[in-house]
């Protein structure tokens, strides 16, 4: 069951499917690569990716003022508990880097770890904001040195080999009482890349989506003591127990796959199974 293509996306269906069909070339070279070839790989697809998809909404978004102005509105929102003045900031995947430049009037010192050079070219990054290039699963910061990391739309990038190795590295760079606030898309109403106006499963950029159950499984195996999942939208959320969550995705894999796809795709559970943990050291 394939999405419909949403009238609030400007391009025509020929140059989606374009788009479509450059990302599954290039992920199926990433999700076909050896650990040591995607050590250089992702920031050469990303990169890549970018050039040959000028019109990328990921690109648009840098002109496109006011939804950048409310997304960031919404994150900050979010973080807002989380950051103190003399907090040190690590955003993984923080693409134009507008996130991070807005936090960084908040708090002391940003990391901001990507991949891919293209993304974040031409914008000028204040004093305290240091821009890091990974392999996709190193953290290039001081260990112990994190109070609140961060990532959106990010873990289902990840060479599913690799994500592990990713979160352990995240967990190694906070330090004690460290927080790591992850948000995802829940596997259970995917696709959400691309691909979901072609295809049943993610064949695009998003490598692996997960739902809560495995997300919670991968986080204790490095290490995390404490998670709880924020429920809500728009900034506004509520912290429940991952259980809740859990409980709602038993519930929906055990219906007929298409009648479980259909509610999870539709309000109110598409507020509520977006996967947005927060997970303490």
């Amino acid at each position: 069951m394939s999405a419909p293509i949403p009238k609030s996306d400007p391009r025509s269906p020929e140059r989606i499917r374009e788009h479509y069909l450059i990302e599954k070339e290039l992920a199926a070279r990433l999700r076909d690569a050896t650990r040591q070839e995607r050590q250089r790989l992702y920031t050469v697809v990303y990169d890549e990716l970018f050039q040959r998809v000028p019109d990328h909404p990921q690109l648009t978004l840098k002109t496109d003022e006011q939804t950048r102005r409310r997304l960031v509105a919404e994150r900050m929102w979010l973080l807002s508990r989380y950051l103190r003045s003399n907090s040190t900031y690590l955003e993984i995947g923080p693409g134009d880097c507008a996130l991070a430049i807005a936090v960084s009037q908040r708090v002391r010192k940003v990391f901001a770890v990507d991949v891919s050079n293209e993304i974040a070219a031409g914008v000028t990054l204040p004093k305290n904001v240091e821009l890091a290039i990974s392999d996709g699963c190193s953290i290039p910061v001081p260990e112990g040195s994190i109070d609140v990391a961060y990532s959106d739309q990010l873990m289902e990038h990840l060479h599913p080999d690799d994500a592990c190795a990713q979160l352990a590295n995240i967990y190694r760079a906070l330090a004690r009482d460290g927080v790591y606030v992850c948000l995802t898309p829940n596997r259970l109403s995917g696709p959400h890349d691309v691909s979901r106006y072609f295809d049943e499963v993610a064949t695009g950029f998003h490598l692996q989506e997960y739902t809560a159950r495995e997300l919670t499984a991968m986080f204790r195996a490095v290490g995390f003591r404490k998670l709880v999942a924020l429920v809500g939208a728009r900034g506004s959320h509520v912290a429940v127990p991952v259980a809740f969550l859990k409980g709602i995705e038993v519930l929906l894999s055990n219906l007929p796959r298409g009648l479980g796809k259909t509610l999870a795709r539709g309000l109110p559970l598409r507020l509520i199974l977006g996967v947005k943990l927060v997970a303490s050291k």
